[in-house]
């Protein structure tokens, strides 16, 4: 039987005492789950004084909900050791699923789009109602 192939690469591309950088080119989906994982741990092992983990998205080409949820996993690991998590994003095929399932309001997002100004949105407060 032959593995189908994977075409994602997830990689840290930078990492000083407080932030780091991992980059994601390809496709988000189940796949990229557990070297996100992984590199997301290995970070904050690595570095108690840890304050951001920036994920570039700028090369994902193609994202599902399965590369949704490990988003939100990487949020969760990070949130309680007071880790910040923003999402770089460069094309619609990942801005627009974050804006129509609500995860733009979830994340801080750094919007590079091109026709966009560079624009950075925060996320709106956990627990807090704005009906």
């Amino acid at each position: 039987m032959d593995e189908p192939a994977h075409d994602v690469e997830v990689t840290v591309t930078t990492h000083d005492e407080e932030s780091a950088e991992i980059t994601v080119v390809g496709e988000l989906t189940e796949h990229a789950r557990r070297p996100l994982v992984r590199e997301m741990t290995d970070l904050m092992l690595a570095g108690a004084t840890l304050k951001q983990v920036r994920v570039d998205l700028c090369e994902v080409t193609f994202m599902n909900s399965a590369g949704m949820a490990t988003l939100v996993q990487l949020q969760r690991m990070a949130q309680p050791r007071g880790i910040d998590t923003p999402l770089v994003v460069h094309t619609a095929a990942v801005a627009r699923p974050l804006q129509l399932s609500g995860l733009w309001r979830r994340f801080t997002i750094v919007d590079r789009r091109e026709g966009h100004p560079e624009d950075v949105h925060e996320a709106t407060p956990h627990g807090h109602d704005h009906s």
